[in-house]
């Protein structure tokens, strides 16, 4: 286990926290980083605390994953979004084990997703007012369903099940997998689901196996070389990523985008909205946001069937 400490001004630690969850930390504690020195802050309603703020003017913020390659990794991850130019790394070290499983269990909960569609750990019962469930435990792979971008998602694909019945869908960038089984639960015939990290792909089949047991979708999953440069294939495309390199992937994801088809983004900050309409109406695709939860939005476009798609093949 290595503990991945971090320094940030008072406005980035939200954002800095949500980021860590979504790149699979295992925890995320913040601290005042003026701790036992004459600038200590009271916060969160200690005595002598008049108005509650949600973080401390130097926060440090201390997040824990698997291997010294995991919080290596958070690390530039989070240094290469445009909003971390005053985030510092102050360093990474091995930490003592700890009963991890435990307490990661403690943190997570079922949630619902809609009335009827749960996201439930194996370790708790299905709710009595669950009609489809995805069985997801916390693993190597980001999307368990409690941080909002993947909500946002699977909140689309439970009101969308017209535009996925009997279709194909690419879920890229997939994570655990979450996406891409809750298109398959909701009426998807066929689903590639692709990321770059091959333990995301080792988690997507596990948790394929667990959840698609009588479900006639067929679900394809492995490195981005699956779908290659398919042009203009899927009637819905999902990319629950960040928003740098959605715009980056700007070009591929919209030209996998059949006409007529759905584009839906997600890991995108509310006032990031702009840049990643200009990077997608470059492409032919108007991005309108389609849902907002704690500052994260959620964005769509539809292929009008003027945009002909961005890749060759």
């Amino acid at each position: 286990m290595h503990e991945l400490t971090l320094l940030a001004m008072e406005a980035q630690v939200d954002i800095l926290s949500d980021a860590l969850m979504e790149l699979d930390a295992l925890s995320v504690s913040v601290e005042d980083a003026d701790a036992d020195t004459e600038h200590e802050e009271a916060l969160w309603g200690e005595p002598g605390m008049p108005v509650a703020r949600e973080a401390w003017q130097r926060s440090t913020i201390k997040s824990l994953f698997p291997d010294e390659a995991a919080a290596l990794e958070a690390a530039t991850l989070v240094l290469a979004q445009d909003w971390a130019t005053d985030v510092h790394v102050h360093g990474i070290q091995e930490v003592q084990d700890q009963d991890w499983v435990r307490l990661t269990q403690s943190q997570f909960s079922p949630v619902p997703i809609t009335d009827s569609f749960w996201i439930v750990p194996t370790w708790h019962e299905v709710p009595a007012q669950a009609k489809t469930v995805i069985r997801l435990d916390p693993g190597l792979a980001f999307g368990t369903g409690t941080h909002p971008t993947t909500r946002m998602c699977l909140k689309w694909i439970a009101a969308h099940p017209q535009a996925l019945q009997g279709q194909r869908v690419l879920d890229y960038g997939c994570g655990s997998g979450i996406l891409a089984i809750g298109a398959a639960l909701h009426g998807a015939v066929s689903v590639d689901a692709v990321d770059i990290d091959p333990a995301a792909v080792e988690s997507t089949l596990a948790n394929a196996g667990v959840n698609l047991k009588g479900v006639s979708a067929t679900l394809n999953t492995g490195l981005p070389e699956l779908v290659g440069n398919a042009q203009a294939a899927y009637p819905v495309v999902l990319a629950n990523i960040l928003a740098t390199p959605l715009k980056l992937l700007a070009p591929l994801l919209a030209g996998h985008v059949a006409p007529g088809g759905h584009l839906v983004l997600a890991g995108i900050l509310a006032r990031q909205a702009d840049e990643l309409k200009q990077a997608y109406a470059a492409v032919g695709l108007q991005l309108q946001v389609a849902d907002e939860e704690d500052g994260w939005i959620l964005m769509t476009a539809r292929n009008t069937g003027d945009h002909k798609g961005g890749n060759k093949g």
